[in-house]
């Protein structure tokens, strides 16, 4: 595409509630007048100037739509996802803005998860993440860094066991923190499958049909009792930790989480779908309360202080 092309597609999906004209993204109102020597606009109503992106997740950028377009597109073709060191190659921009256009990605993928509880076969597992504690040179020395390492959090998936089912992930220090949420976002009706971790026995008194497989004695599927679809998602999970991303901070593990388990879901569709899909949500997706401001710490942003 070259840049007006990029434009026009973008401001396409952008107002396509109004037939591709542009209306006002802070009052609403459709009598909106364009610059002709700038492409920006203004309203009319309450006489506030505009670009194509404003309101959206890419409030205030000065990345080309072009350039935009093309992130997106990048971003949903990766496998295992994409690191910022990658995107930052991709558009010669500096890391921290490379860093930040991922993350607003992943915000957007996050607001595309299922609203509604999930029903059918789900089965639920937790994979350990973060906090990697150097081994000392001698064995008596070492240490087992999954008890006492204070940075380690676990990402808890539910996934619905059929073709076109959907993954929810969520992130806590342990496993068994997570039981409210499950409840949460599962349905009564839901027929549950775990390991035989001791905490998952509270789900018997929320669910009438549970049932748990230990894959230490009895193997990974015993009369059809089985964690294997979860399973699956979680080796995924590390391929791209291991693979991509090399190391993934306990403060954006979340973002992370919502990114895979989109990504999980979306894997057999078409790219050209990918695409679209998340160009139309980044076109709805209103302004990030944490990005805006993130290196520069400005008012607002929701950077945690001791995040690096």
């Amino acid at each position: 595409m070259t840049d007006d092309e990029a434009y026009s597609r973008f401001r396409a999906v952008r107002f396509a509630d109004n037939g591709g004209e542009p209306f006002c993204p802070y009052c609403g109102s459709f009598g909106v007048n364009e610059f002709k020597c700038r492409k920006i606009f203004k309203c009319k109503g309450c006489l506030k100037q505009f670009s194509i992106t404003s309101g959206t997740i890419f409030h205030g950028r000065k990345m080309p739509i072009r350039d935009l377009l093309l992130a997106i597109a990048i971003f949903v073709n990766g496998v295992n996802g994409h690191a910022a060191l990658h995107l930052r190659r991709e558009f010669k921009c500096s890391y921290k803005t490379a860093f930040v256009l991922a993350h607003k990605l992943r915000e957007t993928l996050g607001s595309l998860q299922a609203p509604r509880k999930l029903t059918g076969i789900v089965e639920i597992d937790g994979l350990w993440t973060g906090g990697h504690i150097k081994k000392s040179n001698l064995v008596k020395n070492r240490k087992d860094g999954r008890k006492s390492n204070p940075r380690r959090q676990s990402i808890v998936t539910m996934r619905e066991r059929r073709p076109g089912g959907r993954s929810l992930s969520f992130v806590f220090r342990h496993e068994a923190e997570s039981i409210a949420t499950i409840i949460a976002h599962v349905h009564g009706s839901a027929k549950v499958r775990t390991d035989d971790a001791a905490h998952w026995i509270q789900l018997n008194a929320y669910f009438a049909d549970v049932k748990t497989v230990n894959h230490d004695k009895d193997g990974f599927s015993v009369n059809g009792i089985h964690t294997n679809w979860v399973e699956s998602y979680n080796g995924r999970i590390r391929r791209a930790i291991k693979g991509v991303h090399s190391r993934i901070t306990g403060a954006h593990l979340k973002n992370y989480a919502d990114e895979f388990a989109w990504r999980e879901d979306h894997r057999r569709v078409a790219n050209g779908t990918q695409f679209a899909i998340v160009t139309k949500a980044v076109a709805r997706q209103p302004q990030s309360r944490v990005w805006p401001g993130y290196w520069q710490k400005r008012e607002g942003s929701a950077r945690p202080a001791n995040d690096t």
